[in-house]
């Protein structure tokens, strides 16, 4: 996974509840996510944003955070192996345990079922470990969104659905998850834009530079 970044748009009910950002990059030797969550229409205007440092090729978290975009995130996890610990912060509370497994975040676990789906892997259950406990994942029968061959998922506990395009370029196609609310919807919106690899990116640049000479 490189440079990209798409748009969802968020449903309640089937009427406006918001849009959500992810732009994703590389970052020395990391894979970095920021997904900007801008709730409204028939919720409370509300700005969520979540960041998400992974390892580039295994998708497991290296650190994240949430909060509103504005200060110092309200929660962090980061995972020192040097140290061989696990340090979660929230607020002005801050607790240590023994790093002992690879783990999840809320972001990279949707990247790492993403990865999953482009690999063809059709594991009927899996199971991946978050700081807040061991989530189990169900394959759903292969199945059509808008045309669109996907893989499904289904994730407990939080009883939230994943469909990621089964082919092209394995979009997060739709995202539903259950709250006080009622079920939130998110769909992606047009294409997903990727950005040039920067050989690929001086080539063009050269070819266009030729064509101004002659």
């Amino acid at each position: 996974m490189g440079a990209e970044s798409f748009t969802m748009t968020l449903t309640l009910g089937g009427r406006y509840a918001g849009e959500q950002l992810w732009a994703l990059h590389t970052e020395r030797s990391s894979l970095v996510a920021r997904v900007q969550t801008d709730f409204g229409g028939v919720l409370p205007e509300i700005r969520r944003v979540q960041t998400s440092r992974m390892h580039p090729r295994a998708l497991t978290s290296q650190g994240y955070a949430e909060g509103d975009g504005r200060g110092r995130a309200s929660f962090e996890t980061v995972f020192d192996r040097r140290s061989g610990l696990i340090t979660l912060r929230q607020g002005k509370d801050e607790v240590s345990q023994p790093l002992t497994t690879d783990y999840h975040d809320p972001v990279s676990l949707l990247l790492w079922l993403r990865l999953r789906c482009a690999s063809g892997a059709g594991d009927e259950r899996l199971h991946a470990q978050l700081t807040g406990g061991r989530v189990l994942i169900q394959r759903l029968p292969e199945a059509e969104l808008d045309g669109v061959p996907t893989c499904g998922y289904f994730l407990r506990p939080g009883n939230a659905y994943v469909y990621i395009e089964r082919g092209g370029d394995h979009r997060l196609l739709r995202l539903i998850q259950p709250t006080d609310f009622g079920p939130i919807e998110a769909n992606v919106q047009g294409e997903t834009r990727k950005a040039a690899a920067p050989e690929r990116e001086r080539r063009r640049r050269r070819a266009g530079s030729s064509g101004e000479r002659s």
